[in-house]
């Protein structure tokens, strides 16, 4: 296998982890982010639990794609969506090295979006 394989295949490999470890953790209601979700959108904890179940299921989706057949529309929505929970923790209050930890969240998306091919047509983000 050539380096270009070994790295994207790391990236995907990293890529699905998080998300997989993050669906995991909305799909068991994790209490802080049904809280943060609440305060963020002024929803109640039930809204707020029943989108964060949402979330889990869509997390879990991206980690299969980008696991099974990394396409690029699947890649670009990891990178906004681990940039915006990154995000999420100084804006709820966390300390803002809880967002600087987090830049591999949306930067091993991006990595492998750029290493994959960034599109040159529309078509190519569903490839």
């Amino acid at each position: 296998m050539n380096n270009t394989k070994t790295i994207e295949w790391i990236l995907r490999i990293a890529v699905a982890g998080e998300f997989l470890g993050h669906g995991a953790f909305a799909l068991q209601g994790k209490v802080q982010w049904v809280k943060w979700i609440s305060q963020l959108t002024s929803v109640d904890l039930v809204t707020a639990g029943q989108l964060l179940m949402l979330v889990g299921f869509a997390d879990l989706a991206v980690a299969l794609i980008v696991l099974l057949k990394p396409i690029r529309l699947a890649l670009l929505w990891a990178t906004f969506w681990g940039f915006w929970t990154a995000l999420v923790r100084p804006l709820v209050g966390e300390p803002m090295w809880d967002f600087i930890e987090r830049w591999a969240n949306w930067g091993a998306p991006l990595a492998l979006l750029v290493l994959i091919g960034w599109p040159k047509s529309v078509k190519e983000w569903l490839q």
